[in-house]
């Protein structure tokens, strides 16, 4: 297989727009000449032959958490069989270790620091995602995709928010964590249902997502189904209470993969099987605090809101029968923000001109090129505001940093350097034995620092675009 084998329609994904030009093209206005070559006048075939996309987005699924990532007690055939006619992808990060900021990164391609929604949003929150951001939805409507999202939004509950003012053509699910009042389910921009029925949500997503992909079969499609599960309180149907090893957490997880299976099934009969990348992959690291009710990350170190491995490295699995290798681990560096410039090749979607975009195409690394590397120079973990590591290649380094206990003053914690291939737990610091890795990765912290800010250096960033208020 080569690099050109998974190339779909990339001859017009060379050209790039602004952000004038793109809202022209959305509104089907008078900017002819900038349209894509996916808007003028191409047959319904050609439109069709456009890859669909389908990201399956868990929350707080630990990196263990899937039979074909080692877990012990947790059966999910559906996944394994999914990573067996596919893709593992082992060193698959998100951009933040906790769900709004996750999310964000997913849906604009840029790490969260830069849209300026670096925290958690909840029922009070009067920000949201902003108008002038440009969501991977509305980058492919642009070459007539139909787009939906069922599940869990949490980039702004209010009206000018919603899915449905940022690309999506209809959405069904919950504004925002599970564990937040009110809980609403939603259809489009009206509460249907309040409080939500929890224990048939991901039976509910699932009939949503089937009902979508026989609907626009014949069109490509963008599904994004955000599941609002395993996220505490945690909450399973009959059928599928009582049935895990692992307790409820795996109750839950087995009815995702259940749900997993339907979807890959209902693509396989539809004839969609060839035309269609799915990715499976979870919004941060499992909150280990919950105990039974939450996952687990080994081998890695910590979890939800931790700049650790376990808190931001995740399970990743993609499948394209034909295009990316059967069977395959790439344990090269990528994450979720690369899907927005990846899909936009892949569609033939133009990337606009007028902003930075953190992610990279990785189709190389999908597509199973002898000997492709990651398109990083290094990898940045936020929390909040605040920079705390920094990966490049096999090599970590947590930045030195204060840490203030109640009633104690604060004590300074040393950096330390972590070789990632020979230490995935990072439980050895070797920053005295690679002095000039230190020294580089410090180097790149600090361009970092200039780019997007670093709270504890009240630095502020230069790059940052400003979060959308009401």
């Amino acid at each position: 297989m080569t690099h050109r084998d998974i190339n779909m329609d990339s001859n017009s994904s060379g050209a790039r727009l602004n952000r004038r030009d793109f809202l022209g093209l959305l509104a089907g206005g008078a900017a002819t000449l900038a349209m894509p070559d996916c808007l003028l006048g191409a047959p319904a075939s050609a439109a069709r032959k456009r890859p669909n996309f389908v990201v399956i987005f868990t929350d707080d699924q630990g990196y263990q958490d899937a039979g074909c990532f080692g877990s012990p007690l947790i059966k999910t055939p559906h996944l394994d069989k999914m990573a067996a006619e596919g893709m593992k992808l082992t060193d698959f990060y998100v951009a933040a270790s906790v769900c709004t900021p996750s999310r964000a990164a997913l849906l604009t391609g840029c790490y969260a620091q830069r849209v300026s929604l670096p925290n958690v949003l909840f029922p009070n929150s009067k920000i949201g995602i902003n108008a002038d951001e440009v969501t991977l939805a509305e980058l492919l409507k642009t070459c007539g995709y139909a787009t939906v999202c069922i599940g869990k939004w949490h980039l702004g509950h209010l009206p000018p928010f919603l899915p449905t003012r940022h690309g999506f053509d209809h959405y069904f699910g919950i504004p925002y964590s599970n564990d937040m009042r009110p809980t609403p389910l939603m259809r489009d921009e009206k509460v249907i249902e309040e409080p939500a029925n929890q224990a048939t949500l991901t039976e509910r997503y699932t009939e949503e997502a089937i009902k979508f992909i026989i609907e626009n079969k014949d069109r490509p499609f963008f599904l994004y189904l955000p599941h609002t599960m395993p996220h505490v309180p945690l909450h399973v149907s009959e059928r599928f209470k009582g049935k895990s090893k692992r307790g409820l957490y795996g109750d839950v997880i087995e009815c995702i993969d259940w749900s997993t299976g339907q979807i890959l099934e209902t693509i396989r009969r539809l004839g969609l099987d060839r035309n269609t990348l799915v990715i499976f992959t979870s919004d941060n690291g499992p909150w280990l605090s919950k105990g039974k009710n939450g996952g687990s990350a080994l081998p890695l170190r910590g979890g939800k809101f931790t700049t650790y491995e376990g808190g931001m490295r995740v399970p990743c699995i993609v499948r394209w029968p034909g295009k990316i290798p059967a069977g395959s681990v790439c344990s090269e560096m990528a994450a979720s923000m690369d899907l927005f410039p990846t899909f936009a090749k892949l569609s033939g979607a133009r990337m606009l001109t007028d902003r930075i975009i953190d992610g990279k195409d990785i189709r190389p690394l999908l597509s199973g090129v002898k000997g492709a590397k990651t398109p990083h120079e290094a990898f940045f973990y936020y929390r909040g505001y605040n920079l705390e590591a920094v990966r490049s290649g096999k090599w970590k380094l947590i930045l030195e940093r204060s840490q203030r206990k109640k009633n104690q003053p604060a004590r300074k914690i040393p950096e330390t350097l972590y070789d990632l291939r020979a230490d995935i737990g990072e439980t050895k610091d070797v920053s005295a034995e690679y002095p000039q890795v230190v020294e580089r990765l410090n180097e790149l912290a600090e361009r970092c620092r200039k780019d997007l800010g670093d709270a504890r250096q009240n630095r502020p960033g230069r790059n940052r675009r400003p979060a959308g208020k009401v």
